[in-house]
This record gives structure tokens, sequence and C-alpha cells, in this order.
């Protein structure tokens, strides 16, 4: 499996985000995560990780979406965004998967403008897991 992560997504992007994929890139070694965002700053914090896991692979996007912009201006204008080639790299098959930690506007914007709804599906929904005592709820 293929995960684009929005590395420039969130409060303390790239360099937590980074060293979450690291982590996941060494737990999960058959999985592959791409890191989306600016490659040098990205570079940066897989070097301060230490050694970088080999299924670990940078996509350079040129701009950030911040946590305060609007989410279909974002989409629109910041074409070349992390959270949107994230998304792209979905579309065309080059990942299976994608996450963001950044704005979730934007995040599903980009989403229902590339991917698309299910047929019958008006809007998209978002769900989070949360753990409990007894394992894993999905609130949708």
């Amino acid at each position: 499996m293929r995960i684009a992560v929005d590395a420039m997504g969130g409060d303390s992007a790239p360099s937590e985000i980074v060293k979450g994929a690291v982590n996941a890139a060494r737990k999960f070694s058959d999985h592959e995560i791409l890191l989306v965002g600016d490659r040098d700053r990205v570079q940066d914090e897989l070097n301060k990780a230490g050694s970088s896991p080999s299924n670990i692979s940078i996509v350079h996007a040129s701009q950030v979406v911040s946590m305060s912009e609007s989410a279909t201006v974002a989409v629109r204008k910041k074409i070349d965004s992390s959270v949107t080639k994230s998304i792209e790299l979905v579309a065309e098959k080059k990942a299976d998967a994608m996450v963001s930690a950044g704005n979730t506007g934007a995040t599903v914007a980009a989403a229902t403008l590339f991917l698309r709804t299910l047929e019958g599906v008006k809007r998209p929904g978002i769900a989070v897991s949360i753990p409990t005592l007894h394992g894993v709820c999905l609130v949708i």
C-alpha cells in the first residue's frame, strides 16, 4: 500500500508529521509512504530523524494551505499545495490513500474535486477513530 502524507499540514508541520511518518514506515515496512511537501524542509526533517527508512520518499509540492485559509479558495489558487498534490496522487493511482493533519476543509474540497463522491452520495463524510476501553469506535 502506498500512502500519501501531507507533510506540510498541521500545526507542527513538517517536523511532527515527518517523525510520525518515520515511525510508521519502520513499523509497516511493507508499505510505502510518500511525504508530500517542500522537498528541502521535508528532507531536513528526515535527516534529523536519523537513518530514513527505504520505504519513504518525497514528492515535492511548492505551496502550503494554512489552517486559516478558505478551503475552496485554497484549492483553486494553490494547485501545487501539499494537500492538493496528495489527493492528486490518489486520483492518479500513484497512492492508495492520503492523510492530512492540516486544513480539513481544503482536504475535503480537494478530495471532492479530484476524486468525486461515490454514486448516490450527495456530500462527503468525515470519520474519526476514537480509542475506547474495548477497541476503537469510528464516528462519522
